[in-house]
């Protein structure tokens, strides 16, 4: 009987890793559903009109969203919507565009960026992970992958 059970062990140790399904009540991400996401995502960060933007977070962020990077961090989308105001005000001009593809699974998106001014758009660089929620933003996690010296 034990070796039966170890037996299995074995066999079961060399099939190949297949992760569970996230069964959260959210549809598996396609590739055309990370590519909207990341797209709507930038279209916030872009908007400079705060109750346009409010709107866009409404929409597409979840309420108690989470957003966190290197140099700041928002909860709510109200103070999102706050931070990304104060982004536009610090680098007036500057526009944020997709860098290549987004690519998704399950709750999870990837997605690359640039974010300059029209002269140097790639000045600064970076990519994002999201969780997503009922098809809404739930948390928000950059990283900086280009930033020009002091």
């Amino acid at each position: 009987m034990t070796s039966d059970v170890i037996e299995r062990r074995t066999r079961a140790c060399h099939l190949p890793y297949r992760p569970k399904s996230v069964d959260d009540g959210s549809k598996e991400m396609t590739m055309i559903n990370a590519a909207t996401i990341a797209a709507r995502y930038i279209e916030v960060w872009n908007e400079t009109d705060t109750s346009r933007r409010q709107a866009l977070l409404t929409e597409h962020w979840a309420a108690d969203a989470l957003y966190v990077d290197p140099l700041m961090k928002g909860h709510e989308r109200a103070e999102i919507s706050r931070l990304i105001g104060a982004a536009q005000e610090r680098f007036p001009g500057f526009r944020f565009a997709l860098e290549g593809d987004a690519d998704g699974y399950g709750d999870r998106v990837r997605f690359s960026w640039r974010f300059g001014p029209d002269s140097e758009p790639d000045m600064i660089m970076g990519t994002d992970f999201a969780l997503i929620e009922n098809g809404q933003l739930k948390q928000v996690t950059g990283f900086l992958d280009k930033v020009p010296a002091a």
